[in-house]
């Protein structure tokens, strides 16, 4: 754990101000879901709370399977990391930050689909040679929770409708599975 040097008092209804600089660079906006960790030391731990990261080894599995009839690699990212990668290094992209522009289109609860490396974007930071050629976010109960990814490698050739279809069932299934 890594401090901070910030110390914030609670108010009278029990409640702590997190500093803007911490929200910034954890990604934390208003309305985001936080878990709540105790120690016996007296420590009390916010977590960022992903619902979608709790159907870990469901969606490594969904991403397989996904990988293997789209034949392409696919990755399954909640709203801040890669939860699961399948025909792709997993070293290189598992638990990775994804990207502001992957973020914005799961804000934008739109389906983005490549036409060539012009509007490609990355993935995840710090992993520029994954792009993604179908983005689809996954939605549960109104709200975008993460997204499932179809890459492209280059030299690849564009993604279409069917790689489009095989997206938007896999977001849809994992959404209803979190409802």
């Amino acid at each position: 754990m890594k401090a901070t040097g910030i110390v914030r008092r609670i108010d009278d209804l029990g409640r702590v101000v997190i500093p803007k600089e911490i929200r910034r660079t954890m990604r934390i906006r208003e309305g985001d879901p936080l878990e709540i960790f105790t120690n016996r030391d007296g420590e009390v731990i916010f977590k960022k709370y992903s619902p979608i990261g709790e159907l870990g080894d469901f969606a490594l599995q969904y991403a397989e399977a996904l990988a293997k009839t789209a034949g392409r690699p696919v990755c399954i990212t909640d709203k801040d990391n890669v939860i699961a990668v399948s025909g792709a290094p997993k070293k290189e992209l598992h638990e990775k930050r994804v990207s502001h522009d992957l973020e914005r289109i799961m804000n934008e609860k739109t389906t983005f689909l490549s036409r060539g490396n012009a509007n490609s974007i990355h993935i995840a930071d710090g992993a520029e040679r994954f792009q993604a050629g179908v983005v689809v976010p996954i939605i549960s109960e109104g709200d975008p929770i993460g997204s499932v990814v179809m890459m492209t490698s280059e030299g690849d050739s564009q993604m279409g409708e069917v790689e489009e279809k095989l997206a938007q069932s896999a977001a849809g299934f994992l959404g209803r599975q979190m409802e």
